[in-house]
């Protein structure tokens, strides 16, 4: 269970869930808390029970439904009503019964929100932060304070700012998190703030919001200054800017720091569990997230990949394997012959001085008219093929391509594509209709080589995107195509430029099932 020498706590399931946008049913909070524990993450905050029905229902799921190996679970609540005994606070009820072996309390820790928000007395606030955390601490459940808005509560009023902190350790509370609520607070201002509050020999834990970009940075800021709990979420997930990214706070004290937060095999598997939990999210990935975003570990730049190719190090600060992501060298017209070489390396191929000098000049003339192969690995490793083997191998060649979009009298819009190849000796002719010219290729190149080729039944076209590069020509601009794929292992993007758009879509396309053939075994 959760080490109670350093605590990681994770909020994402109340505080992240409150992003623009996220919306978790109860399942998904599950999931989401599997794979917290997974990572070995010691403490989850499960929601609010009582506030609404959806984190009242989680907790009664989570008794029977999570089988938690390394985290415990906190309920989230406030302090008991202004005049009200916290014993009879209906909302201090649903947390008792909420079966979570620690509740965290939020409380005011700012003057002005006392008697602005709560419309009671210093005093009075003082009296129900005594009162709940004693109660709870009665009943059995460990407390934890989440001290509310008190770095702009302590710059009113220092004193009544810390008397918060004093009163909660005082009446039992195991950890007093001071919140930058609003995320304002910048790492130097932070950290003599967290010394006076450490001062007070209450346990001093931190939650910080990034609306200056600063959370992460404010965090390990606190931990310096004699934090000992720390607050995150998920990829960085919350309302606004987000809260501090748990997954970079935990790498930067675990690899950079020496603490001991995670089991070492858990931190990595950090990549993935970052990557399965946008899953559950449905929020698109951040590819530059620190640690474990797709381009963490991604060189671009000749300069860099010749650097590289001595040593990793020199353009790494830490080895990706350690977090579970992986180092790519990302081809474009800044690419060298040691970019292109490191690249064939990667998919499995050695290439000559010549070879990776011609495939240098034919990657930056074809970027020059607008391809992209940073976004389109399968489009280069086509080329990088080619290249290698002298000549443009393809399991198929097309002898012409027709599509035809027809708006029909009830207003529907159909379009039709019939295509014409060769493979393995055939010529095949197929139609197939689709909601547009795309899908309606898309189709009918299936059904002509799916006789051929059965593994093709499995590879599913799932994104497809449009950019035009020369806007000044308006609808005679030269376009871009990106076709992502994928089978049931992985995916790939594909990459088509053409000033007509059902050409750029053929050409990507074209490579994309050529990529697929590729994949399940099928050499030219």
């Amino acid at each position: 269970m959760a080490d109670d020498g350093f605590h990681v706590y994770d909020t994402t399931l109340r505080d992240g869930a409150q992003q623009e946008g996220l919306n978790l049913t109860v399942a998904d909070k599950l999931a989401v808390a599997r794979h917290l524990d997974a990572l070995g993450i010691g403490f989850i905050e499960g929601g609010w029970p009582g506030a609404n029905p959806k984190d009242t229902e989680f907790f009664r799921r989570a008794r029977t439904e999570l089988d938690l190996k390394h985290a415990q679970l906190a309920a989230f609540g406030a302090t008991r009503r202004a005049g009200v005994k916290a014993a009879d606070d209906p909302l201090v009820a649903a947390l008792r019964e909420s079966g979570a072996p620690i509740v965290t309390l939020v409380a005011k820790s700012h003057d002005r929100h006392v008697e602005l928000a709560l419309r009671t007395t210093l005093e009075e606030n003082l009296a129900m932060i005594r009162d709940t955390v004693s109660h709870l601490r009665a009943e059995g459940q460990r407390v934890f304070l989440d001290a509310e808005h008190f770095f702009d509560g302590y710059k009113s009023n220092p004193s009544y700012a810390l008397e918060v902190l004093r009163t909660a350790a005082e009446a039992g509370a195991s950890v007093i998190a001071l919140c930058d609520t609003n995320g304002g607070m910048l790492p130097d201002e932070l950290t003599d703030v967290v010394h006076d509050a450490v001062g007070t020999g209450a346990r001093i834990g931190i939650h910080c919001h990034d609306d200056t970009g600063c959370a992460v940075a404010n965090t390990l800021a606190a931990v310096a200054a004699g934090a000992t709990h720390v607050q995150g979420c998920a990829n960085g997930y919350g309302e606004r800017s987000g809260n501090a990214n748990l997954f970079t706070v935990v790498a930067n004290l675990q690899l950079k720091k020496g603490f001991d937060l995670v089991p070492a095999q858990s931190l990595g598997d950090m990549t993935r569990i970052a990557h399965a939990i946008t899953e559950v999210t449905n929020v698109t990935p951040n590819s530059h997230q620190p640690y474990v975003g797709t381009s963490a570990f991604a060189h671009k730049a000749g300069l860099h990949a010749s650097a590289i190719k001595v040593d990793p190090n020199l353009y790494q600060h830490i080895d990706p394997a350690e977090v579970g992501n992986d180092m790519r060298m990302l081809v474009s017209d800044m690419a060298g012959r040691a970019s292109v070489e490191l690249k064939g390396r990667e998919l499995g191929y050695r290439l000559t001085s010549d070879q990776s000098r011609e495939l240098v000049d034919r990657v930056k003339d074809l970027e020059s008219r607008g391809h992209t192969f940073e976004a389109a690995d399968a489009s280069f490793e086509l080329l990088l093929r080619d290249t290698v083997s002298g000549e443009r191998k393809r399991h198929f060649s097309v002898e012409s391509w027709r599509v035809i979009v027809e708006r029909r009298p009830a207003g529907d819009i159909v379009s039709e594509a019939t295509v014409k190849l060769h493979a393995k000796g055939e010529r095949i002719v197929a139609t197939g209709e689709g909601n547009g010219p795309v899908n309606a290729l898309d189709k009918a190149v299936r059904l002509a080589l799916e006789q051929l080729y059965p593994e093709l039944a499995v590879v599913q076209l799932i994104d497809f995107k449009v950019r035009i590069l020369e806007g000044t020509l308006g609808t005679d601009a030269v376009t871009r195509v990106l076709i992502t794929s994928s089978d049931a292992t992985g995916d790939w993007a594909t990459v088509g430029v053409d000033e007509n758009i059902i050409e750029a879509s053929w050409q990507a396309l074209e490579q994309a099932v050529t990529y697929g053939l590729l994949r399940a075994g099928h050499t030219v």
